[in-house]
């Protein structure tokens, strides 16, 4: 018989069984689609050997006056600055003290208590202490002189520390009488918490009794949004204050209170997040404190402060300051900038903010009642659209909204941890015309996993990969993801997985549904392939790839090993660059096409492979 040309549609299916997705691809790791036809992705390397501290939630990057390229790093414990492939630490200030912390130190240990009346620290936050003097023995001064983190809090005047020196039994000072504290701002939390009772979660939100994420005070998941004003750099913690970082200050200095600032005026001090418009220069704050009632949330207003300005927040006829609160929902969940307009969402609606001018400065309309959104960072401008992740479908904006048909949804939200979903992140991958969503697996604490939409060729696909945060290329040469391990890494970037030194091959593999001859009635037999397999890319010498057909007797039954005639059942064969066929023996009334690669220095494109496949009778 002729050979069959194995002509599979591009994009995974995972809507249907293997069977009735016959012709197309049913199962995919770390692979794309480019030009209609599977491919490894690329990738990638650490951007720094350099680590930061914390889980990465938000990654931002700008260019100052003087062509210093900045990339804003925020995370659970710290917010950084990197340049230079260097991490200048500008977490804000909470709190000072002097002349009022003192320690105690216990023989043969490492941990230090120290006392300070109403420090307001957790665990986990970080404090600097100077001006404290030797305790009389290994505890010195300059071990006590430096940055701790607080390790336990008993009380509201007391916690530990622990010390680069364990105490001996000469320690028993306090560290003298004048001793500074400086408390960085509390930390978020690294990871959900889900409760049902009274009081979790604002009110109204989700259905009653369900579990929602804890919206305790000082205990909300590490999350920051920023944008740059100018040259400098604006960041709000989700649900906590704005600050303000002053590039022409240099990375030694950090980010200050917004209304700290000279000329500041009833600046917002919380809120979920704030943006600045680059059409008409209004910074922005949403789900912030009203002018009226400064220190006091609501969940649903967004204030503006002056053109052009960072300090004046008062809204006044001599000015374009002002506030607009949203009439649906319970709170706002993110804002996005388009080309046209601000798109703001709350937990069950989308509305439209834009710049008309004085005297309203902007106007507000409501787009949508009937979407949801999982996470604030689930959505992601692009081009003349936005697209986001919601609680049960992803979600398509172009002037209206629609749902966005996805061939593997009920792949994705049937395997997600729904007590960590504030962790998804969605990033673009533009030179691949890809959107990413990293989200974290029902066994999994952190995005493990990721769903692809090529907004091109509106493909979907699917693979493993540890991100908790995502910023495409443009500044930068190459996408930058970070990773739960505390390194970004710069992505499309080789063809291995630089976490490890030497790098580690990238696993990759995509498998086809069941291919059968007419209704699957008769046995097939197969005894030759012809791949078509390109390694053009590559950088080894003798990249292959394994090329594996699978027989099935029944649709429902699992993949057959052997059968009583000794025929083999699945069938492996290695191709490599100059592979002209591969002569095989495999029977089964249906057959799937695997192909798998886990080796360094390999890049490979899946073409039109062909193989020699009759009819084999009925028994």
């Amino acid at each position: 018989m002729p050979l069959q040309d194995l002509k599979f549609r591009a994009g995974v299916n995972r809507e249907t069984t293997s069977y009735s997705n016959e012709g197309g691809w049913f199962d995919v790791d770390k692979v794309r689609f480019r030009d209609q036809y599977p491919e490894k992705i690329g990738g990638w390397q650490k951007y720094s050997g350099s680590q930061f501290l914390g889980t990465c939630r938000s990654l931002y990057g700008w260019v100052a006056l003087d062509g210093s390229i900045y990339v804003g790093v925020g995370t659970n414990k710290k917010f950084y600055v990197e340049e230079g492939e260097t991490y200048f630490d500008i977490t804000p200030i909470r709190k000072t003290t002097t002349n009022a912390a003192t320690f105690a130190a216990s023989n043969g240990s490492a941990t230090i208590t120290v006392s300070d009346s109403n420090h307001g620290a957790g665990v986990g936050d970080f404090v600097t202490f100077s001006g404290a003097v030797s305790l009389g023995g290994t505890i010195t001064a300059a071990v006590l002189n430096a940055e701790h983190e607080i390790v336990t809090v008993p009380n509201s005047s007391t916690y530990t520390i622990t010390a680069s020196a364990t105490a001996n039994s000469s320690d028993t000072g306090n560290g003298g009488g004048s001793v500074t504290a400086v408390y960085q701002i509390n930390i978020g939390l690294d990871t959900g918490v889900s409760g049902s009772g009274w009081g979790v979660g604002t009110w109204g939100r989700g259905t009653w009794g369900s579990a929602s994420t804890s919206t305790v005070a000082s205990a909300q998941l590490g999350l920051w949004s920023q944008d740059n004003f100018g040259e400098d750099l604006l960041l709000n913690q989700r649900q906590g204050n704005i600050y303000y970082w002053d590039a022409s200050s240099g990375t030694s200095t950090r980010a200050v209170v917004l209304s700290s600032l000279a000329n500041s005026n009833l600046a917002p001090t919380i809120a979920k997040q704030i943006l600045v418009s680059d059409r008409d220069r209004h910074v922005l704050a949403f789900g912030c404190d009203d002018e009226s009632s400064i220190g006091t949330q609501d969940p649903l207003l967004i204030r503006f402060a002056d053109q052009e300005s960072l300090t004046d927040w008062e809204t006044r006829t001599d000015n374009t300051a002002g506030s607009l609160r949203l009439g649906t929902g319970s709170e706002i969940v993110c804002a996005k900038e388009t080309r046209e307009e601000i798109l703001v969402w709350t937990d069950v609606s989308l509305h439209s903010v834009r710049f008309i001018g004085p005297p309203f400065t902007f106007g507000l309309r409501q787009v949508s009642g009937l979407i949801t959104i999982i996470s604030p960072n689930a959505s992601i401008a692009v081009e003349d659209f936005a697209v986001w992740m919601g609680r049960d479908d992803f979600f398509v904006y172009k002037g209206g909204v629609n749902t966005l048909p996805c061939t593997v949804k009920q792949y994705v939200f049937s395997d997600l941890n729904q007590a960590q979903t504030q962790k998804i992140f969605c990033g673009v991958n533009s030179a691949f015309s890809e959107i990413w969503w990293f989200y974290p697996s029902s066994s999994s604490l952190e995005n493990d996993r990721y769903v692809v939409w090529n907004y091109t060729n509106n493909l979907w696909y699917y693979g493993n990969l540890f991100r908790t945060a995502w910023l495409d290329r443009g500044i930068k040469d190459f996408p930058i993801g970070a990773s739960s391990d505390g390194y970004l890494y710069n992505h499309e970037f080789g063809l291995d997985d630089g976490s490890t030194d030497p790098a580690s091959p990238i696993s990759s593999f995509i498998e086809s549904s069941q291919v059968d001859i007419g209704q699957g009635d008769n046995f097939a037999f197969v005894n030759r392939i012809i791949p078509d397999i390109s390694f053009s890319t590559s950088t080894v010498s003798d990249p292959s790839a394994n090329v594996i057909l699978k027989s099935r007797n029944f649709p429902g039954g699992g993949f057959q090993q052997t059968d009583t005639t000794g025929v083999t059942q699945t069938a492996t064969t290695p191709v490599e660059l100059y592979t002209e066929k591969a002569d095989i023996r495999l029977r089964g009334r249906s057959m799937t096409l695997r192909v798998e690669s886990n080796a360094t220095g390999v890049q490979w494109k899946l073409g039109t492979p062909r193989m020699n496949i009759r009819p084999d009778g009925r028994r």
